[in-house]
């Protein structure tokens, strides 16, 4: 595997691929790499050749009150799994590589980017938005993979690709998640040990929705009430929000006639953490997808 820090030499592995026409895939991170990472490069790895994975911890991403110091950086571990697994390239570019002095730019996907995550971290998805644009363009990728838990990034992202017709399609891929159900998160880290058994609601939450809609219950403000109902009664974690949205324009949905998310966030202890499930409508049954 090939480390590469520099804009400049990645952009000439790019266009060595480019002008072979081989198949590049990306998989963009912030590292701690985790078994939810490593299930997106191997499915990068089973549709493209060569692959591409990027560690960069993105200053414009973290509003002034989070984590942004703090957050886990563990390139020689992260190097050493993707080394394991046969990765091609490793991109991870200093902060000045990706933001040189005198940058300016700021991408914002507007009527995407303000509801859920936006509305609680606002300015984070133009963050977000920016370096995947940034990304894209550096390493030209002709398929890029993000994980399903990160729902309202993976939409606003196919967005960014559709209305600046870039070449690269996006693949989001499943949750990986522990036995008990926590999906994985860098951010997991930070749980202690009893913070960390509270945290098993979110997927108690989502469990108990998919079985109420096997059960025949369509009314989706009995829903969403029922997932925060349950998280509010856990000791230590408290609710940001649980809505029932349409996946496309992930604004409310009235109806579980197309196809949405239950899309939650909550803190546990000062831990902030998402999660989703993906509900599938199909003729006179539903499928939930945790």
């Amino acid at each position: 595997m090939e480390l590469i820090h520099t804009v400049a030499w990645m952009k000439q592995v790019a266009s060595d691929a480019l002008r072979r026409d081989l198949p590049l895939g990306l998989v963009p991170t912030m590292g701690a790499l985790h078994a939810g990472h490593l299930s997106l490069v191997r499915e990068a790895q089973r549709q493209c050749s060569p692959v591409v994975v990027s560690i960069f911890v993105n200053p414009k991403q973290f509003l002034p009150s989070e984590d942004f110091q703090r957050y886990p950086r563990t390139l020689e571990t992260d190097r050493a799994a993707l080394e394991k697994l046969g990765v091609d390239y490793l991109f991870a570019p200093a902060a000045q590589e990706i933001y040189p002095p005198g940058f300016r730019l700021s991408v914002n996907v507007e009527g995407l980017s303000e509801r859920l995550d936006g509305r609680s971290r606002p300015g984070h998805f133009r963050g977000v938005a920016t370096v995947v644009l940034k990304l894209f363009e550096i390493v030209q990728p002709r398929y890029a993979f993000f994980g399903r838990k990160d729902a309202q990034q993976a939409r606003i992202i196919r967005q960014l690709t559709r209305d600046l017709e870039l070449r690269t399609e996006i693949a989001v891929c499943p949750i990986v998640r522990e036995p008990d159900g926590l999906a994985l998160s860098s951010r997991n880290t930070y749980l202690s040990a009893s913070e960390r058994r509270a945290a098993t609601v979110l997927y108690r939450s989502l469990d108990a929705l998919r079985r109420e809609i096997a059960a025949g219950e369509r009314d989706v403000v009995h829903l969403a009430a029922g997932v925060r109902k349950m998280i509010e009664a856990e000791p230590g974690v408290a609710i940001e929000y649980a809505e029932i949205v349409d996946a496309d324009t992930l604004e409310p949905a009235m109806a579980l006639r197309k196809t949405c998310y239950l899309l939650l966030a909550a803190r546990v202890g000062t831990t902030r953490m998402i999660d989703n499930a993906l509900i599938e409508p199909a003729g006179d049954s539903i499928e939930v997808i945790i």
